[in-house]
């Protein structure tokens, strides 16, 4: 099929739509991307719809990997969030990194296509995340700087203070929940300026817990989630190891 319009999400965790389960979706995700072509493509039979994405993926491998697969597809659309996986590493060139990013911006966005960024999160709110608060910041201010050399529109994760609510994320407390996909795919297309019924579903309660119980909580997050995630990272393993992206060619959803 020929589309007339045609979007292409590039990134990791995030865009895949890790958090927000869906075993009838490649992966097994559905995610706020899924969700953003939805909503562009609910009356526009020539749209397609793409999504390399794949979790675990640092900035690097997104432009190596990512940024010609979707240079090919001519799109009209590209949205791209890239970094926060290395912006956890023990140590980074942030510098280095993003001029990285600023030419594999510079290649999208010379396709003609609209090219939306986002900023990270301010994970103040984590203890453990809230430590790389500087490193984000720092981060921030060079994709804002990309972005307007370049012309890209920008979603300011950085701003929505919604995702301070527990609820906004999965049990994993690194990936957002469907609520979360759900809102972030409302702020998508409040920046790209198109009209939306998206609604945001119920937010698991997180409830007050005793000082016992929180860490009875806490030692068992480390045991199922935060452990693992060091032992992949110690190992050089990713938690994309082996996965295709989502809708590796434009379909219609």
């Amino acid at each position: 099929m020929d589309f007339t319009s045609r979007y292409v999400a590039l990134g990791d965790s995030f865009t895949e739509g890790v958090g927000d389960d869906d075993p009838t979706r490649p992966n097994g995700v559905r995610g706020w991307a899924d969700r953003v072509a939805e909503g562009l493509g609910a009356a526009d039979p020539g749209f397609g719809y793409a999504n390399f994405a794949i979790r675990g993926r640092k900035l690097r491998q997104i432009m190596a990997e990512q940024v010609d697969a979707a240079v090919a597809l001519k799109p009209t659309l590209v949205s791209i969030y890239a970094g926060a996986n290395d912006i956890l590493r023990p140590k980074i060139d942030i510098d280095d990194l993003l001029a990285e990013y600023d030419a594999g911006i510079r290649k999208l966005t010379a396709t003609g296509a609209t090219v939306v960024m986002f900023t990270g999160f301010d994970a103040r709110g984590s203890k453990i995340f809230g430590t790389m608060r500087g490193r984000t910041a720092i981060y921030n201010e060079l994709v804002r700087g990309i972005a307007g050399d370049h012309g890209a529109l920008l979603v300011d994760y950085w701003r929505f203070s919604e995702y301070y609510d527990w609820g906004m994320w999965a049990a994993d407390r690194m990936h957002m929940s469907p609520a979360g996909h759900a809102n972030m795919a409302k702020r998508v297309l409040t920046v790209l300026a198109h009209e939306h019924s998206i609604d945001v579903p119920p937010m698991t309660p997180v409830p007050e817990l005793s000082r016992v119980d929180a860490i009875r909580a806490n030692t068992r997050w480390v045991r199922e989630f935060a452990g693992p995630w060091v032992v992949r990272r110690v190992t050089g393993k990713s938690s994309g190891d082996g996965l295709e992206p989502k809708y590796g060619r434009l379909t219609h959803l």
